[in-house]
């Protein structure tokens, strides 16, 4: 036996639920050594609420769940039994392949983990910035001013934006939970 990862599809928002579902039907069911994992891949994101940093996560492929099944070594294939259960529990719509699941390659399934693992370790901003973009400070010395942003180094999680002080602009560096994007339906 082979163990292969595969993606099912479910309805939005419902992932959870699912997952539960399927864990308590493998275990009513006995199956619980033919699907061995039942993952929502999902990243750690970081925000400012207020003046306080507030750690989320956010699911990575929303509407999607991965399974890890025990397949038949000679047809690389799982079982008619596995295959219904999957799909008969409620809120799952299909099988990404339907009736001939495709399994997600070994370079998939670990691009995935690294992705969840590094989030987790190292948060990523819930907003992402571009050059050009108008930003307002929301903390530090410069707090109120707006400025234009220059340079956006994603892996230091941090901007450098072009304020304007006393007529002159200036470049300041900042982190990305240090400015927002300006809503300009405020007065």
């Amino acid at each position: 036996m082979a163990k292969r990862w595969y993606i099912i599809h479910t309805y939005s928002g419902h992932e959870k639920k699912v997952r539960e579902s399927l864990q308590s039907r493998l275990k009513a069911y006995g199956m619980e050594d033919e699907v061995t994992e039942v993952l929502i891949p999902s990243e750690t994101v970081v925000e400012m609420r207020g003046n306080k940093r507030v750690e989320t996560s956010r699911m990575i492929f929303p509407g999607y769940v991965l399974v890890q099944i025990e397949t038949n070594d000679e047809t690389g294939e799982m079982s008619e039994r596995v295959w219904h259960t999957i799909k008969n529990t409620p809120k799952v719509t299909n099988f990404i392949g339907g009736q001939k699941p495709t399994a997600l390659t070994e370079e998939e399934v670990n691009q995935i983990i690294n992705h969840v693992t590094e989030t987790t370790d190292h948060p990523k901003p819930k907003v992402m910035f571009s050059t050009g973009e108008t930003v307002r400070i929301i903390s530090g010395p410069f707090t109120g001013f707006t400025g234009v942003v220059e340079e956006v180094n994603a892996e230091r999680s941090t901007l450098k934006v072009m304020v304007t002080i006393f007529g002159r602009a200036t470049p300041v560096e900042l982190d990305f939970l240090g400015v927002e994007k300006p809503n300009f339906t405020e007065s």
